[in-house]
């Protein structure tokens, strides 16, 4: 990001923005972490194959990156407060809630391979992870390209 392009009110208003993206993000990763750590705790965590706990362990890997990831721009702006450094903030906040999203799309869908994996078989959690994932990359990447190409402000 260049910073001579950018005016100060609008690097404040995209800092802004972005923090209320991050939120959004950051309450629905807290509670699909904190329902993941409570599985293992549960009587039916002992039934669980090889591969499922491989799984489950994969999911909460994921989810608990996520969270560092949509967490870590707070982090940063607590590092660097009042030492003008929000141009770099606002491109890394910018970097990690796109990650974060990410992120939040594999984990979800990783979420729902273990959980059908469990109630149905492979082939359901299987095919439950790859509609699941292709549902988010066409809600939140096919839609807006879809509107760009389109032309609509």
């Amino acid at each position: 990001m260049d910073e001579t392009t950018i005016s100060p009110k609008q690097l404040t208003r995209n800092w802004d923005e972005l923090l209320q993206e991050i939120r959004v993000i950051e309450t629905g990763v807290q509670i699909l972490t904190g329902f993941l750590l409570t599985i293992p705790f549960t009587q039916r965590f002992s039934d669980l194959n090889d591969f499922q706990r491989d799984l489950y362990l994969v999911v909460l890997a994921g989810s608990v990156t996520t969270t560092a990831l949509v967490v870590a721009p707070v982090a940063f702006h607590r590092a660097l407060f009042r030492r003008h450094a929000r141009p770099w903030l606002v491109e890394a906040a910018n970097k990690c809630a796109g990650a974060g999203l990410v992120m939040v799309a594999l984990t979800t869908s990783g979420a729902m391979f273990l959980i059908f994996d469990v109630v149905a078989g492979d082939l359901a959690g299987g095919t439950a992870f790859v509609l699941s994932a292709a549902f988010f990359c066409l809600l939140w990447a096919g839609t807006p390209l879809l509107s760009r190409h389109r032309g609509d402000d």
